[in-house]
């Protein structure tokens, strides 16, 4: 095995150092010698050995006594001791001390390279299976799920904690913030990974369409139905289930989930046949639950059936740190997607970032810096390439109220002017889905000037 291993050869009788040395040369190992103890410490005050062939009968500090001092330089250090007088209490010592074996003179050469080669091919496989181990231990991650934050540095905890095994999990967070990066992680990181994750978006279907989608149909089921069709669940088998938005499903379609999710089996939309599946449910929702659980809009032995094991996603703007890792993640994304080359983004436009509210969250900051890129003509991003830049800025940040909310309320009602309210335009903008945006537009009491 040719390794290019660095070897250290401990000896007072300089024939064997010599001999020793062009042995392992030969071999095309790199080779060091030192004729006694202290000139092999200074040896290793200055480089890094992987294997010591030490006498251990020499003048001055004897192999035993330095075979432990090598020890502390490098635990991982292998250290074969040569004798000419072998006993059985000092091999003993030796073993128990950490050397890998030992050999006695006159030295077999075929022999003592057999034990060389074996030595340093096990501490290569030790070194693999270390750095195996954390790479398993590192959790996977899609491109977007980035962040330094000690709140994101928590999210990718929980992520290793309840990836491998099979709980169902709720996300919660507000829209934009990435739930459903949070979801593909858990699924990557599972056992389920070589199957699939189906994403069920239930806030952007109606209930008969839902149900038809959840469950499948069969032909003829009702107008329109002109073929049989596999429903999610059915898809998801050994896989994981994403139901996105889940606070929104109507009440007859939570006594259907829950019945579902307890027994794994169902029937498609217009049939009687009972099928089976085997999956993992995995939730978001950008609504209160609980709130719902009090009104009586969302059942509570569903809440608590999906509300297993939580992971919160705080929003952007209460986690700072993550904005400049984000958005030069995104640049980089986009300028080699657009080949542009715009290497930077300006002290002053990262200031504005830093500054902003985010009510979008990390896809609206998406957004923004794509929208960016596209409109830059420099090769760093100044404030005016920003989508939400206007002229007279300083009054968005020059005001009396100074509250997140204050400044959310304002940069929605400036989206939706920019629009000419349209709906379905400024949500894009904002990077959240048109029911967010209405229940906004409700919550602040925003209109549309006459």
């Amino acid at each position: 095995m040719n390794t290019r291993a660095n070897i250290l050869i401990v000896d007072d009788e300089l024939i064997v150092r010599e001999s020793l040395l062009h042995w392992f040369e030969e071999d095309d190992y790199i080779v060091d010698t030192a004729e006694d103890g202290e000139a092999a410490l200074k040896k290793f005050e200055k480089g890094k050995f992987d294997l010591v062939l030490l006498d251990m009968k020499m003048p001055g500090i004897s192999g035993l006594d330095l075979l432990p001092k090598l020890k502390e330089f490098d635990k991982n250090i292998i250290v074969i001791l040569i004798t000419a007088f072998a006993s059985v209490p000092s091999a003993i010592r030796a073993l128990k001390d950490g050397a890998y074996d030992y050999i006695t003179k006159p030295i077999d050469p075929d022999e003592l390279s057999h034990i060389v080669e074996n030595a340093l091919e096990q501490q290569n496989l030790k070194k693999e299976n270390e750095q195996l181990k954390g790479s398993i231990e590192e959790i996977i991650k899609p491109d977007n799920l980035i962040g330094e934050s000690p709140q994101m540095k928590k999210i990718f905890s929980l992520i290793q904690t309840v990836a491998p095994t099979d709980t169902t999990a709720m996300i919660r967070g507000e829209s934009g913030t990435g739930k459903e990066l949070v979801a593909k992680a858990i699924h990557i990181n599972s056992k389920r990974k070589y199957f699939p994750i189906i994403t069920v978006n239930c806030g952007a279907l109606a209930e008969s369409l839902l149900e038809s989608e959840l469950f499948g149909h069969e032909k003829g089921a009702f107008t329109g139905a002109h073929y049989k069709r596999k429903g999610k669940f059915e898809m998801a088998n050994s896989g994981t289930i994403f139901l996105d938005e889940i606070g929104t499903i109507s009440p007859k379609m939570q006594v259907e989930l829950l019945r579902v999710i307890e027994s794994k089996q169902f029937s498609r939309v217009g049939g009687n046949e009972i099928i089976h599946s085997d999956f993992r449910v995995v939730a978001a929702t950008n609504e209160n639950l609980e709130d719902s659980v009090r009104d009586g809009r969302f059942r509570e032995d569903l809440y608590y059936r999906l509300n297993v094991f939580t992971i919160f996603i705080p929003p952007l703007r209460e986690r700072l740190d993550d904005i400049p890792v984000l958005a030069n993640h995104f640049l980089q994304k986009f300028t080699c997607q657009m080949n542009k080359k715009i290497g930077s983004i300006s002290k002053e436009a990262m200031d504005f970032l830093l500054q902003y509210s985010w009510p979008g969250n990390v896809r609206e900051l998406e957004n923004a810096i794509e929208r960016a890129i596209v409109v830059c003509k420099g090769d760093s991003i100044i404030v005016e390439d920003l989508p939400f830049h206007i002229n007279n800025n300083a009054s968005f940040f020059n005001d009396d109220d100074m509250s997140i909310a204050s400044m959310e309320k304002r940069h929605i009602a400036l989206v939706l002017n920019n629009h000419n309210w349209n709906i379905s335009r400024s949500a894009e903008a904002l990077g959240i889905d048109r029911v967010t945006l209405y229940n906004k537009i409700n919550r602040y009491g925003l209109q549309r000037k006459s």
